[in-house]
């Protein structure tokens, strides 16, 4: 009993090196990260805003003028997506 006691402890220890290793690793590499985090967010913002402003210019627009009404909103989307993306991530 002891010795599966013993053999339970050692395989914890061993377990948890990579989970402390890695706490380590992003605790050192934070604001590495935190640039990509944000590029990848203010991306992530832009393509979600041009699409939902898309949609939305479109339904807003009169029946001549969908195509107009579509562009619009998808650039107008975009500007605001990304921004929102971006400072959405705290560094």
């Amino acid at each position: 009993m002891r010795k599966h006691l013993a053999l339970l402890a050692c395989a914890a220890v061993v377990a948890a090196a990579p989970a402390a290793q890695a706490r380590h690793h992003y605790r050192h590499h934070h604001y590495r990260t935190c640039a990509a985090e944000r590029r990848h967010r203010a991306n992530t913002g832009t393509v979600i805003g041009a699409v939902g402003g898309g949609l939305l210019g479109n339904a807003v627009s009169g029946h001549g003028g969908k195509l107009g009404g579509t562009l619009i909103g998808a650039g107008a989307g975009a500007v605001v997506g990304h921004q929102i993306g971006k400072h959405s991530v705290r560094c």
